[in-house]
Order: C-alpha cells, then sequence, then structure tokens
C-alpha cells in the first residue's frame, strides 16, 4: 500500500512538473504584446527624461534614445540625460524581448531643451508671467491692412488682453468675430522692430496653430529697413504660416525681388496633428544658406549670397489673420480662433 502512495506522489510530482513546462514553453514562444511608453520631460532645461515601458510577457527592455546612445533593463524605467543645446526632437526605441528572445519594438518621438551654460541663446521669451506680453520685447501693429501691411485680411489688429494674453506660460493671440471699427474680426500681430532684431542665427519658436477655415497664423521675420527699403526689397522670411482650409500642412517661404506673391521661393511639409499638439518651428540662418523646420524636419531651404537682401537685420512677428489673399474666405461657422506660443528663442 505504501509503495502504491508514493508511485501515486512521483506521478503526480512528475505531471504538475510537466505541466509547468509546457505553460512556460508556450509563453517563451509568444513574443511580448500591448507594448507602452511614457517619457516625462524634464521642464528644467536640465534634459532628463524618465522613461516607463511595459509590456506583457516581457523581461527585458532595449532602449534606443536616438542620440547615439543605447541601454537595457529588465523592469523598462530609467532615466537618460540628453546633452544636445537647444530643443530637439528625438526618436526613441524600445524593444520588449520574452526570456527566448522574441521581441516586439515601438517608437516614440520626444521634443528636450537643454539649456547650456554656453549655447549661444541671445534672446528669448517664455512667457512664463501671466498679464500682457512684456513691452520691453513686443510692440503691435494696430488697425487694418488699410495701413499698408496687410493682404486683404478681415481683421482688426489690436493690443487688447481680449486678442492677445499670456495665460499659464502661453501667450495666446486670439481672433475674434466681432464688429469693430468696421472689421468683422479683431485679433492681434506682435513684432520685436525698434527692440530686438539680429543678422544670422537660429530662431525656435514653439507653438499650436488654430483650426477653422479661414484662419492665417504665421511666425516670420521682415527687414528691419523696412521703412527705408520697402517690400519685398527688405527680405522676408516666413518660419510658419499654416491655412486653416488646408489644415496640417506647414508652409516654410522667403520673399525678394523677383520671388515674392505668388511666385515666392517655398515649400510646405504635412505633419499630423499641426492643431491639436506643439511643434517647434525653426529657422537656421547663415550667409550661406537659410532653412526652415518643423520638429527638425526640413520644410524648405535656400542659398543666400549677397544678390538677395537676407544679410542684415530683421525682427520677428507673431500673428494670426483671418481670411485674405492667401487664407481665402473664413468659414461664417468660425468665431474664434487662437494661436498658442509656449517660446520663442534666438541662438547666435
Amino acid at each position: 500500500m505504501l509503495y502504491l502512495k508514493n508511485s501515486l506522489l512521483i506521478f503526480l510530482l512528475i505531471l504538475n512538473t510537466s505541466c509547468k513546462k509546457s505553460d512556460s514553453g508556450e509563453q517563451n514562444n509568444v513574443a511580448p504584446s500591448n507594448l507602452v511608453i511614457a517619457a516625462n520631460v524634464s521642464d528644467d532645461g536640465s534634459g532628463k527624461v524618465v522613461f516607463n515601458a511595459s509590456a506583457e510577457n516581457a523581461v527585458t527592455y532595449d532602449f534606443e534614445f536616438g542620440d547615439g546612445n543605447v541601454k537595457s533593463n529588465t523592469n523598462g524605467v530609467l532615466s537618460h540625460q540628453y546633452s544636445q543645446n537647444g530643443t530637439m526632437t528625438y526618436t526613441v526605441k524600445v524593444t520588449a524581448k520574452n526570456a527566448k528572445g522574441l521581441a516586439t519594438n515601438k517608437s516614440v518621438n520626444i521634443v528636450v531643451y537643454v539649456k547650456g551654460s554656453n549655447n549661444g541663446l541671445v534672446w528669448s521669451d517664455e512667457f512664463d508671467k501671466d498679464g500682457a506680453p512684456d513691452p520691453k520685447k513686443w510692440g503691435y501693429n494696430i488697425g487694418t491692412g488699410d495701413n499698408g501691411w496687410g493682404n486683404q485680411e478681415l481683421e482688426y489688429y489690436t493690443d487688447r488682453p481680449e486678442n492677445v494674453v499670456i495665460e499659464n506660460g502661453i501667450l495666446k493671440i486670439k481672433a475674434i468675430k466681432e464688429n469693430y471699427k468696421g472689421s468683422a474680426y479683431t485679433s492681434a500681430r506682435l513684432l520685436t522692430k525698434g527692440k530686438f532684431d539680429f543678422t544670422y542665427g537660429t530662431v525656435e519658436v514653439r507653438a499650436k496653430v488654430p483650426t477653422g477655415v479661414g484662419t492665417w497664423p504665421a511666425i516670420w521675420m521682415l527687414g528691419s529697413n523696412i521703412d527705408s527699403t520697402p517690400w519685398p526689397a527688405c527680405g522676408e522670411i516666413d518660419i510658419m504660416e499654416h491655412l486653416g482650409r488646408d489644415l496640417n500642412n506647414i508652409y516654410g517661404t522667403f520673399h525678394y525681388p523677383g520671388h515674392f506673391g505668388g511666385s515666392a521661393n517655398g515649400a510646405t511639409k504635412k505633419i499630423a496633428d499641426a492643431t491639436t499638439a506643439f511643434h517647434v518651428y525653426k529657422l537656421v540662418w547663415s550667409a550661406t544658406s537659410l532653412q526652415v523646420f518643423v520638429d527638425d524636419q526640413l520644410v524648405h531651404s535656400m542659398a543666400n549670397s549677397s544678390s538677395v537682401p537676407f544679410n542684415h537685420n530683421f525682427f520677428i512677428i507673431l500673428n494670426l489673420a483671418m481670411g485674405g489673399n492667401f487664407a481665402g474666405p473664413v468659414d461664417p461657422a468660425v468665431t474664434g480662433a487662437t494661436l498658442e506660443v509656449d517660446y520663442v528663442r534666438v541662438y547666435k
């Protein structure tokens, strides 16, 4: 009887062990699934990012950070320090592996700002004080296109808090459908003319554009000699223009004699979510070239030389137009729109 009991016990142990090995084997033959990646990007300019990756049936995680560095761990939680000064977009790839090495991977894009001690920042506005924009940095164009700088647009530009305000660290330029001094809309147009201008360098503006057919937000620059050398001889650099009738298509354009208006030197870049997420719009300008980017993707470029007017000081403009020659008719249902700007930075 004891022999039978012992034999039964041994059989059950073998059976149980066999089942466990079978279950484990089946799991090892299944690649990890439901890979999720979260990234907490520090906003203090340190470049530190904390990643948290998780996946079912994963025992290791390999991280490729997009800057040439690679790390691995077993729990999917780690931090990485980016060192490139300025605002950069990185594609981070995470590969989750099971015990047998079967893998699943996923990539995410992150935007990281590193404030170096010698990164060449010469001017900026972080819009970190609620209320009106800093009058030491920004002035306004007031009025309509009748003042000589319009494109048959429908708005009246003001400096009212209803049209321009800083809230929670974001500059908001607001277009409003209202009857105001003979115009059907109001909005705002800010500029650094007479307060800051420069020749050559890098401009970065992190912004989110509005929806609505007929909206026309712009981040751009004009030659500081415009009062003595009228447009287009003064030169114009359009770092970003967006049309509500052409969603998510980013325009980068250069205007100068022989290339202005409908014959301007420009191109476009389609992105996924210009109206729902912030993106970094950038100009890299030197004595030999001008390049416009969105999230470090090239939109357009041109060669610079003494034959074009891009070798003297320019000032910066932020505005939200309604209608006009380029934007087209405004949808009557559009009663308001907002261009949001997180920061403007200029590096030399």
